[in-house]
């Protein structure tokens, strides 16, 4: 399952509104602070002890602690690739190379023996490298890759390239995280980032729960930290709920359908969501098999036109015809099959390219803008979760 992140600035945040932050933030599940070794001034103690109490502070609370770090970081604190005690000693838990040493010292910098697991940037080192490390025996279960954030607007990742750099780096059964962006206000960053911290340009001002589950459905991103901060309490509880896995129950209606032809356990994952604005007229009936039927999935073989959820027909549902205006239905409608074509009422279909309205459906909603980066995911056999938008 997917985990959240938040970052802190100790140059730009005192230690009590960090603090606040981190007590804030492990009631919805943060698993990991980040924070860079470069943003305390001071000399070598100085800076020791401030990490030494901001790793406490978020091992009470449960989190690990990812510190930004590069070879002159390294320097200025008298460590080295093949000597990481000063790390030790104030219990860090990553090392995220900002800038990596050549390939036989990151081995040795992998092979460390604390433990101490170390990231390496994944916008800018290519998958073989990764590759190579592995090859030269390094210790894929203590190293991972994390993605830059770009506080620059326009300045972030092409999408279609995190997803091939992802899918490459997954096959090496490397663990890849990500930032996203609050858009709360007032949040601060590095280099005056008032445009959000994020890696992917293209989801830079959505909000930030929409951001989670567009790159939870690409299923190669373990992790998603908060660039900036603080995020509000409400951005973190969508965040933490829209993850959430919903697991398959016998009082599901569909759970039972599917039982009967035999389908396991797995086929009710993976679980991609979408959220849509409903139509007013939407029936309780219909608002009933939309967010409550499990699982929403075709059986791999939906056209151009539409995707398709077979399943509630099986309920055999009365759903009356309800007209709906417009010659079509446009893309990223939600329908239902009514009672005009009885034999597929209560299926639930996608709009993915404008199709007829003849009388056979009734419209339930609208996917919310940005939703259609979801849709792009769905793959055959994948579940689908409907959640309800709001105006």
């Amino acid at each position: 399952m997917m985990t959240l992140g938040i970052s802190v600035y100790p140059d730009l945040q005192t230690v009590a509104e960090i603090k606040s932050y981190i007590e804030m933030a492990s009631h919805y599940g943060i698993q990991t602070v980040f924070s860079s070794m470069w943003s305390v001034e001071g000399n070598k103690p100085v800076i020791l002890n401030y990490f030494y109490e901001l790793i406490e502070i978020a091992h009470c609370h449960s989190m690990q602690v990812c510190l930004d770090v590069n070879p002159e970081c390294f320097k200025k604190l008298d460590a080295d690739y093949n000597d990481l005690s000063v790390f030790k000693e104030i219990n860090a838990d990553i090392l995220r190379m900002d800038i990596s040493y050549d390939l036989e010292k990151s081995v040795i910098l992998i092979n460390n023996p604390y433990s101490i697991r170390i990231e390496f940037n994944a916008s800018v080192t290519p998958p073989n490298f990764i590759q190579q490390l592995i090859e030269q025996g390094a210790n894929v279960s203590n190293m991972s890759v994390s993605h830059n954030f770009y506080p620059q607007r326009y300045t972030g990742m092409k999408w279609n390239q995190f997803i091939e750099n992802n899918e490459a780096l997954k096959k090496l059964g490397v663990r890849v995280s990500a930032f996203i962006s609050s858009q709360n206000d007032n949040t601060l960053g590095v280099w005056d980032a008032s445009q959000g911290l994020c890696t992917v340009e293209k989801l830079r001002f959505l909000p930030m729960e929409q951001q989670v589950r567009i790159l939870a459905a690409t299923e190669n991103v373990d992790q998603l930290v908060v660039g900036n901060a603080p995020a509000s309490a409400e951005e973190l509880q969508a965040c933490c709920e829209s993850l959430k896995v919903i697991e398959p129950d016998d009082e599901m209606p569909g759970v039972s359908i599917m039982k009967k032809f035999g389908a396991e356990r797995n086929r009710f994952f993976p679980q991609k969501k979408l959220r849509l604005i409903l139509n007013p007229l939407v029936t309780e009936n219909e608002k009933d098999i939309l967010f409550h039927f499990m699982p929403h999935s075709d059986v791999g073989d939906s056209s151009e036109w539409i995707w398709r959820s077979r399943m509630p027909r099986f309920l055999k549902p009365n759903i009356p015809y309800r007209c709906a205006a417009g010659e079509m239905f446009d893309v990223g409608d939600v329908v239902m099959v009514n009672n005009h074509y009885q034999h597929y009422a209560g299926e639930v279909q996608i709009v993915l390219q404008p199709i007829v309205n003849d009388g056979t459906r009734n419209l339930l909603g609208h996917l919310i803008d940005g939703e259609e980066q979801i849709l792009e995911l769905i793959r055959a056999g994948d579940v689908v979760v409907f959640l309800e938008g709001e105006n």
